[in-house]
């Protein structure tokens, strides 16, 4: 599959070809809802933590005799339905880790890769570099090229080009070898340099 390739002026700069097994591959729904659900429940931290009546401090003495006060029966302070004892069935950290198995993780990222293809929101850039790293650089080429929402993934870490990105919230930056798939399925425009598109046909190739 042939797509446009632009310098990033928005200039036509010819074409790049684009593996068909790769992004022009049949989307498995299924497949795509669990990549991004394991991406969503692993960026969970998991350290909510409540007291259960064996974790707060006091409530050792019995509060009132058994029988003859005239009041319910109490063995503790400490007890769930008393101010400042421990709560009943509370969340304790846990980790939400979701791993997906290899082969249906690749095969989830050609359906991903697939799909933003079907949408026609994959844009092709020459190689390039800034000089400074500044955020209006990454800003004044997003516009050329009509970004309003996307994703950027280059090849290799350039650390101007992520500077330069770090303070845009519409535009995001991904290393082509550390992929977010969260950040691709709810981007508008999957931007990506020559190179990383020749890393993906061959990683992904079948």
């Amino acid at each position: 599959m042939q797509v446009d390739k632009y310098t990033i002026d928005g200039n036509s700069a010819g074409q790049v070809n684009l593996e068909d097994s790769v992004f022009n591959a049949k989307v498995n729904d299924v497949l795509v809802y669990e990549l991004i659900k394991a991406a969503n429940a692993n960026l969970r931290q998991g350290n909510h933590a409540t007291k259960e009546r064996s974790f707060v401090r006091g409530g050792g003495a019995k509060p009132w005799r058994q029988k003859g006060t005239g009041r319910a029966r109490q063995g503790s302070i400490r007890s769930p339905q008393w101010v400042g004892g421990g709560v009943v069935f509370g969340p304790s950290p846990r980790d939400y880790r979701i791993d997906m198995p290899k082969n249906l993780k690749r095969e989830a990222y050609r359906s991903l890769l697939s799909l933003k293809a079907k949408q026609g929101t994959i844009k092709i850039i020459d190689d390039f570099s800034i000089e400074n790293g500044k955020t209006k650089e990454m800003v004044a080429i997003a516009k050329k090229l009509g970004i309003e929402k996307g994703v950027l993934v280059v090849d290799g870490e350039d650390s101007a080009i992520k500077r330069a990105m770090r303070n845009i919230g519409w535009f995001k930056y991904n290393n082509v070898k550390r992929l977010s798939s969260r950040e691709i399925f709810y981007s508008k425009t999957l931007l990506m340099t020559e190179s990383a598109v020749k890393y993906l046909n061959e990683k992904y190739a079948k």
